[in-house]
């Protein structure tokens, strides 16, 4: 067994490499078994088996070398020995060459001459894959061999090798791919990194993974090729390995420098690249035609992009150039238009190549003469700070230019027409920065972490990238969860190393998983790691895009992906290969990239299902779909304020690019695959999202600012306002959360502050009815005294419960629970004392002065205070159903309340012009002692206390002097009307106002009374039952009581509840009187008919009635008073229709009788009237025009429109001495006039006020009036001047009318 084990050991080194590691491993595990007296054939004879297999595909391989040669044209074929002796003694080879020296195509025939490709294969890397089909096909073609035997290639998602391949050309991305799952990279004896100078990230980690891996691997060689270009950076990486320099197969090219100020085109002159291609085209057969030219040559021409490709392609076409075919080249070109330009077969005429850098060191172009070099190309550069990988046009380096110009001195001598000045070119930088110091490090950290290859610090870059760089990959990956807060992988981390996409897509795809949308998201996700499939020739592309039109989803481009998607599979299904190439070009769509599409879905199908998760059956929502982007895309949110603009994370603006699908209606939240920098910041392929999603999955990176804690009384705890912002984009404004986690100590005062001093604590807890009602009764002290230095500081109540209440008490529950455990050893803690409350007493605001109720005859009026100054609240106010507006008197509120009237009285003669102020000093003084001589009563309280001044002093003071109006107006009742439930109608300080404006509301509102049985109209006769004498209801919460009384209505009566128990009495009187008219129709004709009926009759109504008119009042006077002349209450009044019977009953029979008596005073009155009026008409003299002026007033007082329906039949009997004694003062005219006008002068001493107060409303004259005594009075007055000897029915004097004007006026003044 030992003599087995010795020669399989013996055999290793010539096994395959990927077998030698595993053959070790079993020949120790038999030792071991051996060693334990185990059995152990079974392992030894798999090792053995392996061997001889590992052995025979050896040999087998060695049978497949082919036969080498090397073409002798290529400079690289004259150094092979060389080559090939320094890479069997130095395990690092470096390759130096210009373009054209044959490296690329010749060093792994080199390697393989050299013995290498037996045990294991050769790995030839290209940084594009383009580069790698081209080299592979190259290198098949020189050896004879098929593509895909010996030699293969193998790019993302497409491998033509197989395990018996003796060289590999692959893209330098596949060999880190490969790394993962080969960390050793035992499959590969020789490695080849090509076009090293280019220093991708992949290079640069790929040089920095071999030389720490060298040492592990003594077996591997490694050859690194690159052109001239900062070589001895390469050799010093490796130690000081070898640098074999090779001359390029090069020819004189001549560098023409033509910028833009040189062309004679306006467009180019103003930065026109593709005008200047064609002006350098122009110059190009100006050079022919001079000599100077190389006999129609092929153009190779170098521009940043796609878009200017496509530009400068339209440009050539449509310009004047013979027999030119323009070609473009660049990485998205499908294969065939590739072949066009490497297989260029029989052209005819010119090419022009229009390409990008891919043609700039990876491919060669056959045939090309001229060089046309924009000087620019689009570098892609990464920003730290605003986390964009931008695409900006740049001008290239030195190094770049002189790559460009090489390539037209492949065959033959060239030209090189540079774009841009000689100035220009010495000023640009030597070399093109590394693009890892200029791109995201975040999938290369995490490759690193899970190949355990430590910290990116250390890890051997050739040029270490900048720390920000690598800290901004590092919070990228953390943003997505990838790295513990330690810097080590996450479980989700390990979860992202085993998709084969970017780490945010990836991220992207573990989130789909979870919302539901696994199977939608694998097809975007996989759309996002290739090129769009979608294309837009130039000359097709409104074509193209009403074809992809058919996918577009409004609000998302992914779900357009998805839409796209399900068609290709549905099509796949349905055609052949060959018809499906055809419908994807006919529809504008790329065959090979919806392959490389597919190619990568399928390798994430396997992905996920290695990492247990699965599909979803039902097809996602949208929502779904956006909320798994968001994962992967957090630093690529938008909202959209105003415009098209966007604003994003980290301050950053960016615009919709007009490709998407929801560019026309641009949605207020985006989410955005990419943001990319060219013109201007585009979002491109973009989802419509709500902003409330990101906190799932951005609960680590959001910023969170809390403002406004405030007491949320539903809730019973301390909120606040949260705004939520990721990198500086809020995506979460004014939320309302619970402020207790925040900050406590706040939460705990601002409980006791609102909750417990303002009153906020909504609780039925004894302590808190007891504290309000001690704090209500101390505001209301204030608001009556109008002062605020009773109660204490709120400060003061907040210490009381601060010492009280525990530290951590800061909600309702917390309160309610420790409140009621100390409640039940002393229920009265909480109980704050008047004491306590209160700086000092308030003595002064008693009942008595300032009443809660002002009580007016029956009505008692709820009062309420507020200090308020300027609050339509401020003073007293008075709380009024809208029912009892009309029976509120006009002046007696005006005395607002005893604690009020002293300072308001002060106000009203500080208030006086200073002529009149000055009789009053000190003002308060004289207050106090007209106070001491007024009683509160309905009367004018200025002209009550104008009254008091003047009997106090002597001085008068005219009644338009008082400047009431100009009060504040807390010295005016103010008045709240209520309706039937309390509720608030109206409020105002103008008495008059209200009732006139809600006099209707006041009346419907008393109609409408639930309960009102009385209410009824068009009656003509007592058939409605019994009326009491009042009645009562509440309303707003007071007692209110009606009177029910009969109306007049013309022609019938009505039955109706009046707020009044004096107007209910009028009323019912006038209504009384009608039914009894409406009852004797036959009394009422006779009466008609026989009074009045004479013609003395007829003439002594002229100029005093109509006699039609006058007659109806009459007849209705004789009815007044035939029936009504004993009653002078409303009690008295008929209530029930037995009162009404037995009243008619009683009277009719006087009716007729009265109404002759009644006639006969009626003549007797217009008979001595008419004959004052003639001998008035015979008064001539101006002399006597004063006293006819003052008779014709006496006159119209007595001889008012309606004054025999007023006047009632006593007053009536009046009458004619009253006219005797106007007749007997004509007659003594003559000679006495000086006489009568000084009598004239007495009555108007009196009349004069009158005529002001009455102000032509002669109903204040009406019996029950106040000035209805004074009035009557004064006529006896007249009397007493004008014709002493008729008599007077009343003592009247001077003294006694003055002492009735003041009653009638001011009663409130003592006498």
């Amino acid at each position: 067994m030992s003599e087995q084990l010795r020669e399989l050991t013996n055999k290793l080194g010539e096994l395959m490499l990927l077998d030698r590691l595993s053959v070790s491993k079993k020949i120790a595990k038999v030792k071991s078994l051996a060693k334990q007296n185990k059995p152990f054939d079974r392992v030894l004879g798999q090792c053995q088996q392996q061997v001889e297999q590992s052995l025979a595909m050896v040999e087998k391989r060695r049978q497949r070398i082919p036969l080498i040669s090397y073409p002798e044209q290529l400079p690289v074929s004259q150094l092979h020995d060389k080559i090939q002796q320094a890479i069997c003694t130095s395990q690092v080879v470096i390759v130096a060459g210009e373009t054209g020296s044959g490296k690329t195509t010749q060093l792994p025939k080199i390697c393989l001459a050299a013995g290498r490709g037996l045990y294991g294969k050769i790995a030839h890397t290209q940084p594009r894959r383009i580069a790698a089909r081209t080299v592979a096909g190259r290198i098949a073609e020189e050896l004879s061999v098929p593509l895909g035997d010996q030699v293969g290639y193998q790019v993302r998602f497409s491998d033509h090798s197989q395990p018996e391949t003796l060289i590999k050309l692959m893209t330098d991305g596949i060999l880190l791919a490969e790394s993962q799952h080969d960390p050793m990279l035992r499959q590969y004896d020789t490695i080849i990194i090509d076009e090293a100078h280019e220093r991708s990230l992949n290079i640069d980690f790929l040089l920095g993974y071999i030389k720490q891996l060298l040492p592990k691997r003594p077996d591997l060689k490694v050859v690194i090729t690159s052109a001239t270009i900062d070589v001895d950076s390469f050799s010093q990486h490796f130690n000081n390995a070898p640098i074999i320099e090779v001359c390029g197969r090069t020819y004189p090219v001549n560098v023409e420098y033509y910028p833009p100020a040189d062309m004679a085109d306006g467009d180019a002159k103003d930065g026109d690249t593709a005008a200047q291609v064609v002006e350098a085209v122009y110059r190009i057969e100006e050079l022919e035609r001079d000599g100077r030219g190389h006999n129609r040559g092929d153009v190779l021409v170098f521009l940043p992009g796609e878009r200017e490709i496509r530009e400068a392609a339209l440009k050539l076409r449509r310009a004047d150039i013979a027999h030119a075919e323009v070609l473009p080249l660049y990485a998205r070109l499908t294969v065939a238009e590739q072949d066009k330009v490497f297989n260029p077969g029989k052209v005819v005429g010119r090419r022009i190549v229009l390409a990008t850098n891919v043609a700039e060191t990876s491919l060669t172009v056959p045939g090309i003469r001229y060089v046309i070099d924009s000087g620019v190309a689009r570098i892609s550069r990464y920003s730290y700070r605003t986390k964009v990988q931008r695409l900006p046009i740049e001008a290239i380096s030195q190094a770049s230019a002189n790559q460009r110009k090489g390539r037209c001195g492949r065959i033959a001598e060239g030209t090189c027409i540079r774009l841009y000045d000689e100035v220009d070119f010495d000023g640009r930088s030597e070399f093109t920065d590394p693009e890892i110091l200029r791109t995201n490090l975040a999938a290369v950290i995490l490759q690193m972490q899970g190949l355990g290859l430590g910290d990116v610090v250390n890890f051997p870059f050739i040029n270490a990238p900048d720390s920000r760089l690598i800290r901004d990959g590092e919070k990228l990956l953390e943003e997505l969860g990838a790295l513990k807060k330690s810097g080590a992988l996450s479980p989700l981390g390990r979860q992202l190393l085993a998709l084969p996409v970017d780490p945010k897509i990836g991220r992207i795809v573990l989130a789909a998983a979870s919302e539901g949308s696994l199977k939608e998201v694998l097809i975007i996700a996989s759309a996002l790691s290739v090129q769009d499939p979608r294309e837009r020739p130039a000359e097709k592309r409104q074509a193209a895009d009403e074809k992809h039109r058919r996918f577009q989803q409004p609000d998302s481009d992914f779900t357009t992906l998805v839409s796209l998607w399900n068609y290709y599979e549905q099509q796949r299904e349905e055609l052949s290969q060959n018809q499906l190439r055809k419908m994807c070009k006919r529809e504008y769509l790329s065959y090979m990239k919806m392959r490389e599409w597919r190619d990568i879905h399928h390798q994430l199908k396997i992905a996920i299902k290695q990492l247990k998760l699965t599909e979803n059956k039902a097809p996602a929502s949208s929502d779904q779909i956006h909320r798994a982007l968001i994962a992967g895309l957090l630093g690529q949110l938008g909202f959209r304020d105003e415009g098209k603009e966007y604003f994003g994370a980290r301050n950053r603006k960016f615009h919709l690019f007009p490709g998407s699908a929801a560019y026309k209606k641009p949605p207020k939240w985006l989410v955005a695959a990419e943001l990319v920098e060219t013109s201007k910041l585009f979002a491109r392929t973009v989802g419509v999202i709500q902003p409330e999603w990101v906190l799932k999955y951005a609960e680590h990176l959001v910023n969170r600012q809390h403002s406004e804690p405030h007491w949320a009384v539903k809730t019973g705890e301390v909120m606040a306002y949260e705004k939520i912002s990721l990198y500086g984009l809020v995506v979460s404004d004014k939320k309302r959360v619970r402020y207790s986690d925040i900050d406590p100590v706040v939460c705990r005062e601002i409980f006791i502050r609102s909750a417990l001093v303002e009153g906020a604590y909504q609780k039925k807890a004894e302590f808190r009815r007891h504290n309000l009602r001690l704090l209500k009764e101390i505001d209301t002290l204030e608001a009556k005294t109008r002062r605020r230095d009773i109660l204490v500081d709120e400060q003061v109540i907040y210490d009381f419960y601060d010492q009280r209440i525990p530290a951590d008490i800061c909600s309702v529950i917390s309160f309610e629970s420790w409140r009621k455990t100390i409640e039940r050893d002393d229920p009265k803690q909480l109980f704050l004392t008047p004491d306590y409350l209160m700086r000092h007493g308030a003595s002064e605001a008693g009942e008595a002065q300032y009443p809660n109720r002002l009580q007016w005859q029956d009505i008692s009026v709820p009062l309420s205070y507020q200090f308020e100054p300027g609050s339509r609240y401020d003073g007293v106010t008075a709380h009024v159903p809208v029912t009892l507006l009309a029976r509120l008197p006009e002046y007696y509120f005006e005395w607002l309340v005893p604690g009020m009237l002293f300072d308001k009285c002060v106000a009203l003669v500080k208030g006086l012009p200073k002529t009149h102020r000055k009789n009053f000093v000190p003002v308060p003084d004289y207050v106090g002692r007209a106070l001491a001589l007024l009683q509160r009563d309905d009367i004018s309280l200025v002209a009550a206390l104008n009254t008091a001044l003047s009997k106090i002093t002597g001085n008068q003071i005219p009644l338009d002097q008082w400047q009431s109006d100009s009060l504040d107006d807390y010295y005016r009742m103010n008045f709240k009307l209520l309706d039937d439930n309390g509720a608030e109608i109206a409020v105002g300080r103008d008495l008059t106002a209200l009732k006139q404006q809600y006099q209707q509301v006041a009346q419907q509102s008393l109609a409408e009374q639930a309960d009102n049985p009385f209410e009824q109209a068009d009656l003509t006769g007592w058939d409605f039952g019994d009326l009491p004498a009042q009645f009562q209801f509440k309303q707003a919460g007071m007692k209110i009581t009606a009177y029910p009384a009969v109306v007049d209505r013309g022609e019938s009566v009505s039955v109706k509840l009046l707020d009044s128990a004096e107007e209910a009495y009028l009323s019912s009187r006038e209504g009384v009187v009608k039914l009894l008219m409406l009852a004797l129709p036959q009394q009422i004709k006779y009466l008609r008919k026989e009074l009045l009926k004479s013609n003395k009759a007829n003439l002594t109504l002229v100029g005093v009635a109509q006699k039609g008119p006058f007659l109806e009042a009459l007849i209705k006077a004789v009815f007044r008073q035939t029936f009504l002349s004993k009653i002078n209450d409303f009690e008295q009044l008929p209530h029930s229709q037995t009162e009404f019977d037995a009243l008619l009953e009683q009277y009719r029979a006087d009716l007729v009788d009265n109404g002759y008596r009644y006639e006969r005073l009626i003549e007797q009155v217009l008979s001595l009237n008419q004959q004052v009026s003639s001998k008035l008409k015979s008064l001539n003299s101006l002399a006597w025009a004063y006293c006819a002026t003052d008779v014709k007033r006496q006159l119209s007082t007595l001889f008012y429109p309606q004054f025999i329906d007023t006047v009632d039949y006593q007053r009536l009997h009046h009458y004619p001495r009253y006219l005797k004694g106007i007749l007997e003062r004509l007659e003594r005219l003559g000679g006495g006039e000086q006489r009568d006008r000084a009598g004239v002068l007495k009555v108007e001493e009196f009349l004069l006020p009158l005529d002001k107060k009455l102000e032509g409303d002669f109903s204040l004259l009406d019996e029950g009036h106040d000035l209805n005594a004074f009035r009557w009075l004064l006529e006896e007055y007249r009397v007493s001047l004008f014709a002493q000897q008729l008599g007077t029915s009343v003592p009247v004097s001077d003294k006694r009318l003055k002492k009735a004007w003041q009653l009638a006026t001011t009663k409130a003044v003592k006498t």
